[in-house]
This record gives C-alpha cells, sequence and structure tokens, in this order.
C-alpha cells in the first residue's frame, strides 16, 4: 500500500508540474483577440471575430492531449496500479489544469485593458488578456480525458483475473 501511495504521489506531482507546458502551449497556440481603442473607449477590432471562444476551445484540446498522454504512461509504467494512482492522475489533472491556466493568463497579454489602451495609444490594435470563459468544464478535461482512456486501456490490456471454472473440480 505504501508503494502505491508513493507512486501516486508521484503522478500527481509530475500531472501538476506539467500544466506549465499546458500553460506555454495555451499561450502560444491560442488565437489572439484584437482589441483597439479610439481614445475614449476600447472596442473589439473584429466584432464578428470567434478568436475568444477558440482560446478556450484551444486549452480545452490540449488539455485533452495531455490527459491522454499522461493515463497512458501510467498505464504503461504502472499496469497493475489500483485506485491511488487512478485518483492521482485525475487530481493531479485538474491541478495542471488550473496551473497552466494561471501559467497562461500570467505571462499572457495585461489584464488592466485600459491602461494598456493608453499605453499604445488611439486606433493601435493591442491583444486582450488570455481568459477563459467555460474555465469549469477546461478544467475538467484534462482528468476526464484522462480517465477515459486509463478505463479504456485497462479494460483492453489489463490483468485479467483468473477464469472460474465449471462445474468445480471435487475435491480429493
Amino acid at each position: 500500500m505504501a508503494t502505491e501511495l508513493r507512486q501516486a504521489a508521484v503522478v500527481a506531482a509530475v500531472s501538476t508540474v506539467v500544466g506549465v507546458a499546458l500553460g506555454l502551449l495555451w499561450l502560444w497556440l491560442a488565437p489572439k483577440v484584437p482589441l483597439i481603442s479610439d481614445g475614449k473607449a476600447v472596442f473589439l477590432r473584429d466584432s464578428e471575430g470567434e478568436s475568444a471562444v477558440g482560446a478556450d476551445g484551444t486549452f480545452v484540446l490540449l488539455a485533452l492531449g495531455f490527459g491522454v498522454v499522461a493515463a497512458t504512461l501510467v498505464f504503461l509504467i504502472h499496469r497493475h496500479g489500483g485506485v491511488a494512482l487512478v485518483l492521482a492522475l485525475a487530481a493531479g489533472g485538474v491541478l495542471g489544469s488550473a496551473l497552466g491556466w494561471g501559467v497562461g493568463t500570467f505571462l499572457g497579454p495585461t489584464h488592466d485593458v485600459v491602461a494598456h489602451a493608453r499605453e499604445v495609444g488611439p486606433n493601435v490594435v493591442f491583444d486582450a488578456p488570455l481568459k477563459l470563459e467555460m474555465w469549469a468544464g477546461a478544467l475538467l478535461a484534462w482528468p476526464l480525458a484522462a480517465m477515459i482512456v486509463h478505463l479504456a486501456l485497462t479494460a483492453l490490456f489489463g490483468p485479467r483475473d483468473p477464469e472460474d471454472t465449471w462445474p468445480p473440480e471435487p475435491a480429493a
């Protein structure tokens, strides 16, 4: 049991730390939302654009990929793992997603849009801060993907219980 708990702690810790890579990839790949100021107010440069939704979608797709990879690695390394590993995979996925969200928003464009608009001046295009509008679903993408993939791999390739013979062998 102690070995399984140590393995679970390592899985949760590694998944959490890998969340930094999720945040950096999200920052790099997410579409930018262009804003423009007229000197009095800040507006979307393209009011019909779908960049804000694209940022959420990029995060979710990256998190799904991270969940698939994490579950596959945990299954391949700890094929005989128990419930603690699975729970650690889920908890690490939530923590990794939260850390990735924090890294992406912290390193992205400033959240003080008005000050940034004054800084760049009127009629100059600048990027809006990176945000997750659907944060609850996005944070659950990694652990859900990890749970589904780990369950599928365990069902398909996991160790099997011994078959019972019927009728039972007579006692000698």
